[in-house]
């Protein structure tokens, strides 16, 4: 079995110290794997994000990306994933090219590799006429495009990826769906957070469902059936409802 790119063990974690979120978070995301983060508003999600960015640190268990702990700020750890947040967040004095290039010099990326990527994820997501513009003169569907061809640009063993669809198009999208498919097949782990369970159920391999920042349900859709009680043909959805109704009585 291969090495976990991401393994998370026994984590308490939260803003105050005392006073934790997550309660006992146990998994793993393992090379050529998509896992689906899922729950409802409040149930943790983004302050397991967080975690694994190194923007909180444990106050008990462990978290840890290949073979080093997130640390806030420490390069060798950043390079080894890429982060798309839920809301853009763009230099306004950058136009999209420069935001591009920046990404490629932060990762070590040579230039003109950079250069060719840069064209491609342009051209993937009809974004090839705004390269030259700046942040305010772009839709916020447009400004999420950017967050994505900046993750994409540097291919990273490692993708957290917290609700990407939100503003998009539907072609890009499905340009998006393409990426993380390509890039899972090339050995990269995917971790990605998404309210659209439709979508998702077609792409990822696991999912973790937390409620009140504990793991209510782990592991693949078969097997979160049979710890919903479901049929063997429930979706997605119909089984994430399941099972946060036995959460919540």
């Amino acid at each position: 079995m291969a090495k976990p790119i991401v393994h998370v063990e026994g984590l308490d974690g939260g803003y105050f110290i005392g006073k934790p979120i997550l309660h006992n978070l146990t998994f793993s995301v393992l090379p050529g794997e998509m896992v689906g983060l899922i729950g409802l508003n409040g149930a943790g999600k983004s302050t397991t994000i967080k975690h694994l960015l190194g923007l909180l640190q444990p106050q008990r268990g462990s978290v840890r990306i290949g073979d080093r702990q997130p640390l806030r700020g420490e390069q060798e750890f950043r390079s080894q994933l890429a982060y798309v947040p839920e809301s853009p967040e763009l230099y306004q004095e950058l136009t999209i090219r420069e935001h591009l290039r920046l990404t490629g010099m932060v990762y070590k990326l040579e230039e003109t590799e950079c250069n060719r990527r840069i064209d491609a994820l342009g051209s993937r997501f009809q974004m090839t006429e705004k390269l030259d513009s700046f942040p305010q003169h772009l839709s916020k569907g447009m400004k999420q495009k950017v967050m994505i061809m900046c993750a994409f640009l540097v291919q990273p063993p490692l993708y957290i990826i917290d609700e990407p669809f939100l503003g998009l198009d539907p072609l890009s999208m499905r340009s998006l769906l393409e990426l993380m498919v390509a890039q899972k097949r090339d050995g990269a782990g995917l971790l990605v957070s998404s309210h659209i369970l439709s979508t998702i159920e077609k792409y990822c391999d696991r999912y973790i469902v937390l409620h009140k920042g504990r793991t209510l349900a782990l592991g693949t859709l078969e097997q979160l059936r049979e710890q919903a009680g479901t049929t063997r043909s429930a979706g997605l959805e119909d089984v994430f409802f399941a099972l946060i109704g036995e959460g919540v009585r």
